[in-house]
């Protein structure tokens, strides 16, 4: 049987690369996102003889994400690599510009989603003694970055020591975490940021170079934690 993977925000960017980079590598996929539809246009994509779970959902819906673990473990015989990618970014992001709502929103879903699909994960990679966690982190997660946002950097420095948390609490059970933290990556959150020109996507971190470095985490020896993956562009 193919291992599994589950991915959440897989309806576009990052996600749909992680998607396509799995699929292509043998895994058996789980897919999450808001968006329905957006999914079966992603599946459409993939080699035909692919499995795939298509299971919408909201990550800030806690009871939602711990009983989609379970079903998708139940279906798959197990989760055997987590991608915790989705997330977002919002135009108001600056002391400037507060916004309460929707900072509110950025860490809600940065934070208490990704920890909901952590905790709904961890039951079952605990009972089957292993099991990799792989965080959609950002460079404003390991640095301080003006232009990513207030909110933004703060809830992706949150995501980044939580996956320390994991490596620290949860290798006697056989649980890895990586937090990847790219800068700057060519996918439709980067078209959120002021002045952003699409131009410059080219020269960005590709979706795929973030599903490349995904796959190397979760197929690397399971004595081995990759704790942190740090990506930027190459300045020319």
């Amino acid at each position: 049987m193919p291992q599994t993977v589950w991915i959440t925000g897989a309806g576009s960017g990052i996600g749909a690369a992680m998607a396509r980079c799995f699929a292509q590598a043998g895994y058996s996929l789980a897919l999450t996102a808001r968006r329905e539809a957006t999914l079966h246009d992603l599946v459409a994509t993939l080699p035909a003889d692919t499995p795939v779970l298509i299971e919408p959902g909201d990550v800030t819906d806690r009871a939602g994400m711990a009983a989609m673990a379970q079903r998708i473990a139940a279906a798959a015989g197990g989760i055997d690599v987590l991608c915790n990618n989705a997330g977002l970014n919002i135009p108001n992001r600056r002391w400037r510009d507060l916004d309460w709502e929707s900072w509110d929103e950025v860490l809600r879903v940065n934070i208490t989603g990704a920890l909901n699909v952590i905790a709904s994960c961890l039951p079952v990679m605990r009972a089957q003694r292993g099991g990799v966690m792989i965080h959609t982190s950002s460079w404003a997660g390991r640095f301080h970055s003006a232009a990513s946002g207030v909110p933004y950097g703060a809830s992706k420095h949150a995501l980044s020591d939580i996956s320390a948390s994991l490596n620290s609490e949860e290798g006697a059970n056989g649980i890895r975490s990586c937090a990847l933290c790219p800068a700057e990556v060519a996918t439709p959150l980067m078209e959120r940021r002021p002045g952003y020109d699409p131009e410059t996507a080219a020269a960005m971190i590709q979706p795929e170079d973030m599903a490349q470095a995904a796959l190397f985490v979760a197929r690397m020896n399971p004595g081995v934690a990759v704790h942190e993956i740090v990506l930027a562009p190459v300045r020319r």
